[in-house]
């Protein structure tokens, strides 16, 4: 074999090589950022609002669900607070509140990481309403990031309810975020949600798109 054969696969080589080692992209997806919320029972609307009280839509968001045009205050350990936080409606039959690990440390809690809904050991809480206050032994959580996709999106993507994806941020920052959820439902359109702090370590505004990897 002469040399301008092994320099020609060897190239050969090299390039494969190369080419097995880049992610291989299987769906671009748009980004919501999430800010801190709260979810409440129809009761604890009551007990915040006064009776009989019903909250009032600000914004349309997906899955039948709505930005309120109400707001409360979220008080942690040692009296510190966080006010205006918006409610996201419609009411729901188990109040959480959802925050990033800034707002934690700012209220002096302990909130884990839990999918919307797993609220079963977590932080307690206290909410302040303009006609009242309730108290939530477990209810507050650091929401998941998580990816929000319809059963077509689903289908043409090849993944079912439940399972877990690693995303790669494109941008001068760079990142790959591991671990998060598909969650499939007809109501819902393609987007990932991740929560502030995510966003501005990532560099990542809403609306900005991410790449799922092919596993």
């Amino acid at each position: 074999m002469d040399n301008n054969s092994i320099e020609q696969i060897t190239r050969m080589v090299i390039e494969a090589l190369g080419e097995s080692g880049k992610d291989e992209v299987k769906m671009k997806v748009p980004v919501g950022v999430s800010a801190r919320h709260i979810h409440l029972t129809q009761e604890d609307v009551e007990k915040l609002f006064g009776p009989g009280y019903q909250l009032t839509k600000k914004k349309d968001l997906m899955g039948g669900q709505f930005a309120s045009n109400e707001q409360c205050t979220i008080v942690g350990l040692k009296l510190r607070a966080i006010e205006n936080v918006r409610i996201l409606g419609p009411v729901r039959k188990k109040t959480q509140v959802e925050i990033s690990q800034t707002d934690a440390r700012t209220l002096g809690i302990n909130a884990p990481v839990r999918q919307s809904g797993d609220t079963a050991g977590s932080a307690p809480i206290a909410i302040v309403g303009p006609k009242g206050a309730i108290y939530v032994n477990e209810g507050c959580i650091v929401a998941a990031r998580h990816i929000h996709m319809s059963t077509t999106d689903a289908i043409k993507g090849g993944y079912k309810d439940g399972d877990f994806v690693s995303v790669k941020v494109e941008n001068d920052r760079g990142a790959v975020l591991d671990n998060v959820k598909i969650r499939v439902d007809d109501s819902f359109t393609l987007e990932m949600h991740i929560d502030t702090d995510e966003a501005n370590a990532c560099q990542i505004k809403q609306g900005d798109t991410v790449a799922i990897l092919a596993n």
